[in-house]
């Protein structure tokens, strides 16, 4: 090839960039998302593949975004908002977050002296709703005014260690406590209940399925729980591998509870109408499942601590893509999304998350 030939190429390769795609014997994809450097006018920076004209085997590109918040912040947890933001808890400063996607524009709201909030969904009512181990309350925040309602949890339960929270089909808010508790919250009355778990230590993650079936996690207990609701016991339902760390749950459509087994570095399924489960261990050497979501189309993604990435799970095909995450360990420890998005907090850095073409 002359040197002409090579400068031409080199030009439009440069005009493109990199799309690398590394397929699997069985033709699955695994994409390498290549940096981009940020504009400097706003504060997202982008990481994504170029686009390709995809082959019959190819996965669709997705793109991975991230934004930056304040500095020192530990973003826990995420939930995007009615607005198109996306609230965030800023764990270390004891505020929530929301990021303005448009403009990456952040502003935070103080919750209270000492505050250290960890969990935070999107209620029925259009507000988020908090799980705060430093106040050991449910705290609500107003979307339109920034008021903030606290719900403490009763005196005896102190150090309950909040974690994750989800609100039945009544309305209902249950949330768990790692030192061994669960509880529930009626957002009309105020009433607070908490109960003992099974097992003692351990509660994290907590789903809410189709059906109004609520199921957590226990991250010590290595189980999963179903809690009836009426009674509020909770029955233990035990994985096929012991001591797998069973860390978040998320229901399918099916009603399907999925999760994330952090000390197996595996995901796990368990269908509770046929009493069976189904274990797949994710690629890479040294697997740390964190998170686990269950998105629109009953896709399944985690995030890998130890490979520092976003793993997506496909049930139909059964095979995995890891989309490595730009900035290093950036410890995504929560998913959520909406169609079309998927959103993380990435605690070791200081930023949120997003990934494109699902």
């Amino acid at each position: 090839m002359h040197l002409r030939e090579l400068g031409a190429l080199w030009r439009r390769l440069v005009a493109l960039g990199l799309a690398l795609l590394l397929v699997d014997g069985c033709g699955s994809a695994q994409q390498i998302a290549t940096s981009l450097p940020s504009s400097p006018s706003a504060n997202p920076t982008t990481s994504r593949a170029d686009p390709v004209t995809p082959g019959p085997t190819d996965s669709p590109v997705r793109a991975i975004r991230e934004y930056a918040v304040p500095a020192g912040s530990h973003p826990h947890d995420v939930s995007p908002a009615l607005d198109g933001g996306v609230w965030y808890t800023a764990q270390q400063v004891g505020k929530l977050g929301h990021l303005d996607p448009a403009t990456g524009s952040v502003r935070e709201i103080p919750l209270g002296s000492g505050s250290a909030p960890h969990g935070v969904i999107t209620g029925p009512d259009g507000a988020p709703w908090i799980t705060d181990s430093g106040l050991n309350a449910i705290v609500r925040v107003d979307p339109a005014t920034d008021e903030v309602r606290t719900f403490r949890l009763p005196a005896e339960r102190s150090g309950a260690n909040l974690n994750t929270a989800v609100f039945d089909p009544s309305g209902v808010l249950w949330f768990t406590g790692q030192s061994g508790i669960y509880g529930r919250l009626d957002p009309a009355s105020g009433a607070v209940t908490v109960f003992d778990a099974p097992g003692g230590r351990g509660p994290y993650g907590i789903t809410s399925t189709p059906a109004g079936e609520v199921w957590y996690a226990s991250l010590a207990g290595s189980h999963i729980a179903r809690v009836d609701r009426a009674s509020g016991t909770a029955t233990v339902v035990e994985p096929p591998t012991g001591g797998q760390g069973a860390r978040r749950v998320w229901s399918d459509s099916d009603g399907r509870i999925w999760v994330s087994e952090w000390d197996a570095g595996q995901v796990a399924r368990y269908d509770p109408v046929a009493g069976t489960w189904r274990e797949w261990r994710l690629p890479g050497d040294r697997p740390m499942a964190y998170a686990v979501f269950v998105d629109d189309r009953d896709v399944v993604w985690l995030t890998d601590f130890g490979g520092n990435a976003i793993v997506r799970f496909d049930p139909t095909s059964e095979t995995f893509e890891s989309i490595p995450l730009p900035s290093s360990n950036a410890a995504v420890r929560q998913l959520h999304g909406r169609p079309g998005e998927l959103w993380g907090a990435e605690s070791g850095a200081d930023k949120l998350v997003v990934v494109t073409g699902g």
